[in-house]
């Protein structure tokens, strides 16, 4: 049997799992919205963390916040950091547009947490772990900020692996004449090197794209609070955070210099996921290349041999497929379609909010781990 404890906030009492940090308005959201679809990712409540450590330290710096609530602060912002709080942190991607109730989440947890550490009810969600904010700017914030993570630590580097692993195949084949084709015909020879060169120069290419792209992100919407107005954050907030979030993640983000746009548009998450796209079109054809090559193999092109890593068939046995080709165009389909809900939902900026940034992070990061995942896959 579970055992409860009663919280408090403007709607009245609820009871809450005594064994969990978070407070009354986790829960109502959990209550209110189904919880057996998709979850948060846990990258935006990374990217929050950070914008409460940030704040935190921003807050203490202008006077606002005393040295001993910001210091626990920082400590519970880095248990979030290292993973040991993830059960605490339930919500789901369908909820308030805003993603209200999941910057609420880790507020509660944050301060349930360091009350525990302090052994006294020392922080508040609001008043302490939310102060000189809002939900309207730290959600995006912490968007920016786990897109550019995403990015840079798992999406970049996979492609870098790729265009190495394809310049060796290069070389390896420079001198191997096979036939070209155009319109699915037979055209004039080339070499198996020179098709490789075109494959390895897509993904060079795409990750130029990507990394001029995502420093679009680098603009945080963090001290534009409520409206884009700065409403109760102190002079000098914006700055003061920023330069925080660039200390902790070695990013050179800065404050966005008109907080109107940093809240109530998402184009910039859009313009960084076309160029995630394009790169999912160029896999799409490089594993639809691969394939084609590789069909028969007695009755098709067969002009290459892909590896042998499962059964291919239930009732055909030594048949092989080209199931790392399958997994890479199933992802890049899917990232294509995540672009159209991403473009839709940056459309539905009304007045001073967007209220379609859950789905917008959901999908951006789900296409970024896709392609990084199974590309990483295709190409080993």
């Amino acid at each position: 049997m579970t055992d409860y404890r009663i919280e408090k906030d403007s709607m009245g009492e609820i009871k809450v799992p005594a064994n969990k940090y978070w407070g009354a308005q986790t829960q109502r959201s959990s209550e209110n919205f189904s919880q057996n679809v998709e979850k948060m990712p846990i990258e935006i409540i990374r990217g929050l963390a950070i914008v409460k450590k940030a704040s935190a330290i921003a807050n203490f710096r202008l006077g606002k916040l005393d040295e001993k609530r910001k210091n626990i602060i920082v400590t519970v912002c880095d248990e979030v950091l290292a993973g040991k709080l993830n059960e605490h942190f339930p919500l789901v991607v369908w909820q308030t547009g805003s993603g209200t109730q999941t910057n609420m989440n880790v507020n509660e947890v944050i301060a349930n947490r360091g009350n525990e550490i302090a052994n006294e009810k020392l922080l508040h969600p609001n008043d302490h772990i939310n102060m000189s904010q809002s939900s309207n700017d730290t959600f995006p914030t912490a968007m920016n900020i786990s897109a550019v993570l995403a990015v840079k630590n798992h999406l970049l580097p996979v492609l870098d692996e790729g265009i190495n692993v394809m310049e060796n195949l290069r070389k390896e084949y420079e001198h191997t004449i096979k036939t070209g084709r155009t319109h699915l015909q037979d055209a004039t020879p080339i070499t198996f090197g020179q098709e490789i060169s075109g494959w390895q120069a897509m993904l060079i290419n795409d990750k130029k794209f990507i990394d001029e792209a995502v420093e679009k992100l680098y603009s945080l919407a963090l001290g534009g609070t409520a409206v884009g107005t700065g409403l109760n954050a102190p002079k000098g907030f914006a700055e003061e955070a920023a330069n925080e979030i660039a200390k902790i993640t070695g990013i050179s983000f800065v404050t966005n210099p008109n907080k109107f746009y940093g809240l109530s548009s998402t184009s910039s998450i859009a313009y960084v996921h076309g160029a995630v796209k394009a790169l999912a079109s160029d896999l799409m054809k490089i594993a639809n290349d691969i394939r084609w090559l590789a069909s028969g193999p007695r009755c098709g092109l067969g002009e290459i041999f892909i590896p042998e890593n499962e059964p291919g068939s239930s009732i055909m046995p030594g048949k092989v497929n080209p199931t790392q080709c399958e997994s890479l165009t199933m992802s890049a389909v899917q990232v294509i379609g995540n672009d159209v809900a991403i473009g839709f939902s940056a459309s539905q900026g009304n007045f001073q909010l967007n209220v379609f940034l859950p789905v917008t992070i959901y999908n951006f990061l789900q296409s970024v781990n896709l392609l990084s995942e199974t590309f990483s896959f295709f190409i080993k």
